[in-house]
């Protein structure tokens, strides 16, 4: 979702262990050597171990693509199986012929002369077992006696047995002790150190396209901080991270997104509201809405307007505090509780989506939703034919329909929208948003008005998002690179319009590599998909560019 916005080519924090990812840190060079090493020699186990996390899946997978050709590997990733389920899934892991009798004595003669056999050709053969820790002490027993298989000079078999820290308590129990003695090699991963974390998350960064530095320095030490040098974990709150700050159109991850992120990620979502007003007093401005999945809930006292008054309401643009401002805010605000008479200062808490629900008059319908918008614009709703969106094209509007957005988005386009907000139990609910404020967002339902902190709006708002828009003489069909289109005259004019120039009076409708540079350079100042085609979103961008009368705003003065 946030990738095309941070010029990345895929996602950079996926947490499935793709090799490509793998940030061979000291600890993971030393891990990656004691396996490389084990394997070269014969027999016994290998044991690895390390927290949830830690690398050990990834780091198992880049030695599989380290591995010499003559060797052949069964790999075991959910060994909670019985013992007979255990030895035939080895042997059809390494292809061996299976017998037609399925007992345990069948299967391992069934494995020794396979081995055997491999053994003649100068194979070596590797059994790694993941999840290890989770292996029954009779199945391990039964691990130990296929180390038994052998020739007089060599083991048949290598073990590399791979687990959570368990692994090492269940191998030091008295009744293990036979296993344990066989145990040839032992490496435990520990978790980054912040120098290593700051590496790590440039180079997952690095490898997914990205030219620059996104994550500030404050910004992977609270990663460090907050996933105690575990990669998986600071993929799971760098991948939030990324999301919140794609919705809040910042090309830049600071301290306080990570905080956020981490937050939501261990279900620390409320933070007192005394706190939250202090820094607004202190500040003189709003803050931000963090709008990601669910990041941050504040709890506040219901204030609700019941103004008549449909038509659009103006609001002043947002003005944005400088970083620091916040930060010594947040430093006066810990230092000391806010006093009474801030406290009185401070204005009162917007609504939450929560008290909204419980106001009778809130709730719509989307189309209930999608008929008020079209008041908004001037055009009429009949209720009783429902159908919308086809009212709307009666009227000279289009529906656009959208499944990502942000803030920033819908302060650029600047006009009314209906958003949908998923409430704490999942239901989602469309919202009508007729104006932007510095901390709250006015809201439309059945002739009321309602307003909405802006916190709470990014709390609960994915990105889906309708827009109404007048096409005007706008192409109905999208416009590509090499078309030969009337409407090519129109984009061409557009386009001029915006430029504040007029079209050369020759213009041609051949949509030609001129134009598809001017069009791509449009689409990246606008932040939108940069691919030369001019569809409804890249229409909708120029028409909203233009401000043209008789439409509706969000921000006035804009």
């Amino acid at each position: 979702m946030y990738t095309e916005f941070f010029g990345l080519n895929e996602k950079p924090f996926a947490i499935t262990p793709d090799p490509r990812y793998l940030y061979m840190s000291a600890r993971h060079t030393d891990a990656l050597a004691h396996l490389v090493y084990g394997i070269s020699e014969s027999g016994g186990f290998i044991q690895l171990t390390g927290e949830v996390g830690t690398g050990k899946t990834t780091l198992i997978r880049s030695l599989l693509d380290q591995l010499p050709e003559k060797a052949d590997i069964a790999l075991i990733l959910s060994p909670q199986l019985t013992t007979l389920e255990f030895l035939q899934t080895i042997a059809e892991e390494l292809g061996c012929l299976l017998p037609q009798e399925r007992s345990v004595k069948a299967l391992i003669d069934a494995l020794n002369g396979h081995l055997l056999k491999v053994h003649s050709e100068g194979r070596r053969v590797v059994l790694i077992v993941d999840e290890a820790q989770t292996l029954s002490p009779e199945l391990l027993e039964q691990v130990r006696l296929l180390t038994n298989l052998e020739t007089a000079k060599q083991k048949l078999l290598q073990i590399i047995l791979i687990g959570q820290p368990e692994l090492r308590d269940l191998l030091d129990r008295s009744d293990m002790r036979q296993v344990a003695q066989r145990i040839t090699g032992r490496y435990h991963l520990e978790p980054l150190d912040a120098e290593d974390t700051a590496t790590y998350v440039g180079h997952r960064m690095r490898v997914a396209g990205s030219l620059r530095d996104v994550f500030s320095k404050s910004a992977t030490r609270g990663l460090y901080h907050h996933a105690r040098g575990i990669p998986r974990l600071i993929n799971v709150i760098a991948d939030r991270a990324l999301l919140a700050a794609y919705t809040q159109d910042r090309h830049a991850v600071d301290r306080r997104l990570v905080a956020r992120a981490a937050a939501e990620v261990f279900g620390a979502r409320r933070i007192g509201h005394a706190w939250w007003w202090a820094i607004t007093a202190a500040t003189g401005v709003a803050l931000f809405a963090f709008a990601t999945t669910n990041l941050w809930h504040t709890p506040a006292e219901p204030t609700h307007s019941t103004s008549e008054n449909l038509a659009p309401t103006t609001s002043t643009p947002t003005v944005d505090a400088p970083a620091s401002d916040i930060v010594v805010a947040a430093a006066i605000s810990a230092a000391a509780p806010p006093t009474a008479a801030v406290e009185n200062l401070a204005p009162r808490a917007p609504a939450t989506l929560r008290e909204l629900l419980a106001e009778p008059d809130f709730a719509l319908t989307p189309d209930e939703a999608i008929g008020t918008l079209l008041t908004l614009w001037g055009a009429e709703y009949d209720a009783a034919r429902r159908e919308p969106c086809k009212q709307a094209a009666e009227q000279g509007l289009r529906c656009l329909l959208q499944s990502r957005g942000s803030l920033g988005e819908l302060k650029r386009v600047n006009w009314p929208t209906i958003v949908s907000l998923v409430a704490d139990d999942g239901a989602e609910h469309p919202v009508v948003i007729t104006a932007l404020r510095h901390d709250t967002a006015e809201l439309v339902a059945h002739g009321k008005t309602f307003e909405l902190s802006l916190v709470d709006l990014g709390l609960n708002w994915y990105g889906d998002h309708l827009l109404l828009w007048r096409p005007g003489s706008a192409p109905t069909k999208d416009l590509a690179p090499g078309m030969d289109d009337v409407g090519v005259l129109w984009l061409r004019g557009m386009l001029a319009r915006i430029d504040g120039t007029d079209p050369p009076a020759d213009a041609s409708t051949v949509y030609d590599t001129g134009l598809a540079r001017r069009v791509r350079e449009y689409q990246r100042a606008r932040q939108l998909t940069v691919d030369g085609i001019v569809g409804d979103r890249t229409v909708v961008a120029m028409l909203a560019d233009l401000k043209l009368p008789d439409t509706p705003l969000l921000l006035a003065g804009r």
